[in-house]
């Protein structure tokens, strides 16, 4: 496994055989992540880019800010990257989750995966997605145009606890 790697003070990620996971507090982008899964033998990448929506609950949401425990968020990550690799048989895996403010209509997860067959991955981004959710280390506040928010785990539809 590779160390954390920081580009700048904006990125930390791991990489490990074709598995790339990333935290970064700038905006995502979505060819670079499709580029880092790219392969000649792959007929399928699938992208999934989970973006920041205008309400919750029919409240309307000012934007959302994420936090983590990174070294530990980076190793769950990983393991989730190198999990879906091996059991959909995929050519590569990238996962980027953004910190800090996210506005609304911005991402702040891009998942890509590739496979020789476009049915594995379906599955194994899926599977990635719904596997980060539940296991990594990141927490959101949702801020509402009220001026409230709430705090909760990276989890839809938990209740959090509202503060401010």
């Amino acid at each position: 496994m590779s160390s954390a790697s920081t580009d700048s003070k904006e990125l930390e990620s791991l990489s490990e055989d074709n598995c790339w996971v990333a935290l970064t507090s700038s905006p995502l982008h979505i060819q670079s992540v499709i580029d880092r899964v790219r392969s000649q033998q792959a007929g399928a990448i699938v992208l999934f880019a989970g973006t920041t929506r205008d309400n919750f609950e029919g409240k309307p949401v000012k934007d959302l800010r994420y936090e983590s425990y990174t070294p530990l968020a980076l190793r769950s990550m990983l393991e989730i990257a190198s999990g879906v690799k091996e059991r959909h048989g995929l050519k590569g895996v990238a996962i980027i989750h953004r910190l800090g403010v996210v506005p609304i209509g911005e991402e702040s997860i891009l998942i890509a995966v590739s496979a020789p067959h476009r049915q594995a991955a379906w599955r194994a981004g899926e599977e990635a997605l719904e596997e980060c959710k539940k296991r990594v280390e990141v927490w959101k506040l949702e801020e509402f145009a009220d001026g409230g928010g709430v705090w909760r785990a990276n989890r839809d539809g938990q209740a959090g606890e509202r503060v401010g």
